[in-house]
């Protein structure tokens, strides 16, 4: 029922991708930088560890496509939300053919599958926060009106509400959910604007919690039957003061999973996984 967060963190499946070697020469980025793509194949293996070993997802791992340098990043293919996914339109040009696969992959969990073919629209899923209660889109680079207009008629049991991204990639670049009603939020300006915009936007009172630096806001949230509260955040290697700041959640299990090479491509913790909760087929 829409406006009730009982279930909201519930996953049975993750869909991974791996990582071509094309991604350290090919993936888009907004700033030049080297990706050692021996160490990233190492910290997305590690990822993917945690989510199939560390906590019991079952994990549909999609092969690495080298025509498509950015493949390993999911989550810009597809919204999965209850028993619907989207399959998006991506803001870049030569993300699109990303998405045949993965349709293919929520089509095998059974899902209901909403197609967006409007030349006109552009959604990436790095733009989609969903809170439990709605969802807020970013309109940014790679993400517009249509494409949110077209990720409300496919959830319609939720209010959707956008949100100007003025600076960073996506919405999830300087923020997530840290538990039911938990935003975790990045301390930059354009980020706390942001978050007031959604505030604002919103019927309903959500808590913050805020980290120093943007990137480390981007955690992926899990309340599992046999874990409770699961956090995978930033290592204090790479964000020190923020991951800190994860040690006031206390009753959670917190993993911290290192992400050093990726975000170089832009790429951020919950890029790289779509997460399903799956029923169990009666």
């Amino acid at each position: 029922m829409a406006g009730l967060t009982a279930g909201f963190g519930h996953y049975t499946h993750a869909i991974v991708r791996g990582i071509p070697a094309s991604l350290a020469g090919g993936a888009l980025r907004s700033s030049p930088a080297e990706v050692d793509l021996a160490k990233a194949r190492r910290e997305h293996g590690a990822y993917v560890e945690v989510l199939r070993t560390g906590l019991g997802l079952e994990v549909v791992e999609l092969p690495a496509d080298e025509s498509f340098p950015d493949c390993v990043f999911v989550e810009d293919a597809a919204v999965a939300c209850g028993d619907t996914a989207l399959i998006t339109r991506p803001g870049a040009e030569s993300r699109r053919g990303e998405t045949e696969v993965m349709k293919g992959a929520l089509k095998d969990l059974n899902l209901n599958i909403v197609e967006m073919t409007d030349e006109n629209a552009t959604l990436d899923g790095g733009d989609v926060l969903f809170t439990g209660r709605e969802f807020f889109v970013g309109l940014s680079k790679r993400t517009n009106q249509r494409g949110a207009e077209i990720l409300a008629d496919a959830f319609k049991d939720y209010a959707v509400s956008t949100v100007p991204v003025l600076e960073g990639l996506h919405l999830k670049s300087f923020c997530s959910m840290g538990g039911p009603g938990l935003i975790v939020i990045g301390s930059s300006e354009p980020a706390q604007k942001a978050l007031k915009i959604m505030q604002q936007m919103s019927d309903h009172r959500y808590d913050k919690l805020t980290v120093p630096d943007d990137m480390a806001a981007n955690c992926v949230y899990m309340n599992l039957p046999t874990k409770g509260h699961v956090l995978l955040h930033c290592t204090e290697e790479q964000y020190p003061e923020s991951a800190k700041v994860f040690e006031k959640l206390k009753d959670y299990m917190l993993i911290p999973v290192c992400n050093m090479e990726k975000v170089k491509v832009d790429g951020a913790l919950t890029c790289c996984s779509v997460l399903v909760n799956k029923r169990a087929s009666i």
